[in-house]
């Protein structure tokens, strides 16, 4: 049903336009005349003010003939860099890449692709469908603030479909993690470090001896640990006075996120006392934990959709936070579909036509469905 030509020429138009996070304004233009060519109602919300970005949350409504609440469908319109540039290369064997020098930009154009080309493909052949709701959110990439931001009153739909995952099209994931990012400031004492180092208190040297004193990576199957930034010092004949360490925890576990990192404040406050430093711990959500059960109506429906489709489903839990995240906090029961893309955040990210079109057939079932 959905236009494969179409598809292709439609993506690689989308991928040509710059749109890093906070700087998503020109994809947001296009979008917002696609979106009133195909009949939505399209509003753009105040989220690029509270970032000082220079566009915001685009959240359009169609209505549509079919009785029920309607359709979420969601996806992201910014990219990770390096992204200013880039060109779609269609290979004959139907894989599309970049030039190699950018990403891509499948994470997540080819979910917008994926929502445009199914409700085009819908209305030009007049088949009934449920109301559909979409927000493309702004700055996804950087811990999910466009959503977070987003008002929640105007949303109608009580399920929605997150187009944005990697892997192939069938898979959806179903939980997803607590992030918690954490900063440690260690404050010691500058001195001279030829004349009087005795008279200073290391900052560094603290704080390098509270990572070593924690667990990182894979602390078990459902939580991981990372010290990804550290910073500190003025000069090397200076014994630094500051030292600052960034990290997160992950969990599919919100309450083991919680534990995970109250174990690593008590260490860094352990480590600081004993250097006879001052140490400033804080922390802030990325993301909160969620987990849709597999009998869910909003699963069952994927379910039935890929089903009559031949296309195998698959169910994962995943590391990464999306917009999902904050759906399921604000009560709208959702789950994030593979949507084609693979190697993301990376120069060598690809997806491929025929999984654009299976994720479009996919989309087409959903909002087509009478129950």
């Amino acid at each position: 049903m959905a236009d494969r030509k179409r598809i292709i020429e439609e993506f690689k138009e989308l991928v040509s336009i710059d749109a890093p996070s906070f700087e998503e304004r020109k994809m947001a233009d296009v979008l917002t005349k696609k979106l009133r060519d195909l009949g939505f109602t399209v509003t753009e919300d105040g989220a690029g003010k509270v970032y000082e970005g220079n566009a915001g949350n685009l959240y359009a409504f169609l209505p549509g003939e079919l009785e029920g609440t309607p359709i979420l469908l969601s996806a992201h319109m910014d990219t990770v860099e390096p992204s200013r540039n880039k060109t779609a290369v269609v290979r004959e064997d139907g894989t599309i890449t970049s030039d190699g020098t950018t990403v891509l930009g499948a994470d997540d154009l080819s979910g917008v692709t994926a929502i445009l080309e199914a409700v085009r493909s819908i209305k030009e052949k007049k088949i009934p469908h449920r109301s559909i709701e979409v927000l493309f959110a702004i700055a996804e990439e950087v811990y999910i603030r466009g959503s977070e931001v987003f008002d929640y009153s105007l949303i109608k739909a009580k399920e929605a479909y997150v187009l944005d995952l990697s892997g192939k099209v069938g898979t959806a994931a179903l939980k997803a993690p607590t992030l918690l990012s954490f900063e440690a400031v260690f404050t010691g004492k500058a001195a001279h470090a030829g004349f009087a180092p005795e008279e200073g208190i290391h900052a560094i040297k603290a704080a390098a001896k509270a990572v070593t004193a924690i667990q990182m990576g894979r602390i078990d199957r459902e939580t991981t640990v990372n010290v990804g930034l550290i910073e500190g010092g003025l000069a090397r004949n200076i014994v630094p006075e500051n030292c600052i360490l960034k990290g997160e925890v992950r969990s599919i576990g919100h309450e083991k996120a919680l534990e995970e990192t109250e174990k690593i404040r008590r260490v860094f406050t352990q480590t600081a006392e004993e250097a006879k430093a001052v140490l400033k711990f804080t922390t802030s959500y990325g993301c909160l934990a969620y987990a849709i059960e597999k009998e869910a109506p909003v699963v069952q429906r994927f379910e039935r959709a890929c089903r009559e489709l031949s296309i195998p489903t698959s169910y994962v839990e995943t590391f990464g936070g999306s917009d999902n995240n904050n759906f399921v906090r604000n009560n709208i029961e959702g789950i994030v579909m593979a949507c084609g893309m693979n190697d993301v955040h990376s120069a060598k990210e690809w997806t491929h036509i025929d999984e654009l079109e299976r994720c479009t057939e996919i989309v087409i079932k959903l909002l087509t469905f009478k129950d």
